[in-house]
């Protein structure tokens, strides 16, 4: 094998692991897809090291062939994790050239997402529907329905400006807060605590934090460690929103709801 093919093999598992850890995959996944799609290649010694803003891959052997790629930003769509994963199952067990390899990996990091209109309906279930599991009435769950698709949409508006996810959780659980408030006093909604509960809930980070878990009990100390405290601290940010929004109504209004 030349070392223009070894450099090929390894951009094209450094592409593939790029695409799953951009999409919400666990650590440990994301290595162990970069490590099996080179030693199907007969690149035995391949060492593959990802953190939740990094990966890193190497051939220790001869050359010393090393990829380094900054993760900047971070999304959930594990559609894509899954086409990689079969993508991954595909090269291994066929004689795909990199140049096909590259062009397959290029078409499922362009594959379209939901429509903003899909998206928005069922974030607006989801957050109904949790509204009357934790004991709202049908009114609670009209207003978490509607709630819930303005505050993700606010969200995803601000992420097109910045990266940053903090500030687009924060804008959003405050869109919520003040918008429960608001539904509560004109009759829309009963019970101000089910909406809040019911709407909040597309943006809680169940799935970073359950990742981090599985990494951390997989042995990935660092990644495991840094998703579960992201996920706290997009809590924290949720919790933050909320309470700026009920200290200011306290303040100017005198809380009554």
């Amino acid at each position: 094998m030349t070392i223009t093919e070894k450099k090929g093999i390894l951009r094209i598992a450094l592409y593939a692991g790029e695409i799953m850890l951009k999409n919400g995959a666990e650590i440990y996944r994301v290595e162990d897809t970069i490590t099996r799609i080179c030693m199907s290649k007969n690149i035995n010694h391949v060492n593959a090291f990802v953190t939740p803003t990094g990966i890193f891959v190497s051939d220790d052997r001869m050359d010393g062939i090393s990829f380094i790629k900054r993760i900047k930003s971070r999304s959930l769509n594990l559609h894509k994790v899954s086409m990689v994963n079969n993508f991954s199952r595909d090269y291994v067990n066929s004689h795909m050239t990199i140049s096909q390899a590259l062009s397959a990996l290029k078409q499922i990091e362009k594959a379209d997402k939901y429509s903003i209109f899909v998206r928005l309906f069922f974030t607006g279930v989801i957050g109904g529907f949790f509204s009357l599991m934790f004991g709202g009435e049908f009114l609670d769950f009209i207003s978490a329905f509607i709630i819930s698709m303005i505050s993700i949409f606010i969200a995803d508006e601000i992420t097109k400006i910045s990266d940053t996810s903090f500030l687009s959780t924060i804008a959003a659980s405050s869109i919520i807060g003040l918008l429960g408030i608001l539904f509560t006093l004109i009759g829309i909604g009963k019970s101000l605590d089910m909406i809040i509960v019911g709407s909040i809930m597309p943006l809680v980070p169940g799935v970073s934090f359950t990742n981090g878990l599985r990494d951390f009990i997989s042995g990935d100390l660092l990644g495991g460690l840094a998703k579960i405290f992201e996920a706290i601290f997009i809590a924290i940010c949720i919790a933050v929103g909320i309470g700026i929004v009920f200290q200011l109504w306290v303040n100017w209004f005198g809380g009554a709801f």
